[in-house]
């Protein structure tokens, strides 16, 4: 994976540059920002549904199930006392038609999600500072 480079355009802002992509960040008017930007947890979050949405598209494509129909509903519980939070449910709604015998494979397979992954063997976060770089 090749490395990111992090900026602070103006205000709250803070964008990400990676393989050619800006992906931009911003606070909530609330916290000082403009809005103009999810906040960098909305980016996290929407990792986690994103990474699970990817394999049950896969899981669908390679068995040439329609996914017009299908889609995942993330969502959050928020213990008060910690700040964090304590549950992240993803439900994936199926129509009526999709095969009863694929329920449960597809589960398994939005399970193989790497961003969730990491989550149950979270790798260390290191800071370094360097001046004069």
């Amino acid at each position: 994976m090749a490395d990111m480079e992090i900026y602070f355009p103006k205000g709250k802002r803070v964008d990400v540059q990676y393989d050619g992509f800006v992906i931009k960040t911003d606070q909530s008017v609330k916290h000082g920002g403009e809005a103009s930007a999810p906040a960098p947890f909305d980016l996290f979050l929407a990792s986690i549904g994103a990474c699970s949405g990817v394999y049950v598209l896969s899981f669908c494509q390679k068995r040439d199930i329609p996914t017009d129909k299908i889609k995942l509903r993330l969502s959050t519980q928020y213990n008060e006392q910690k700040k964090l939070l304590d549950e992240i449910t993803i439900t994936i709604e199926l129509p009526p038609d999709f095969p009863e015998k694929y329920v449960q494979p597809i589960m398994r397979s939005a399970e193989m999600c790497t961003v969730s992954k990491h989550l149950y063997d979270p790798p260390a976060i290191k800071l370094e500072t360097v001046i004069g770089a």
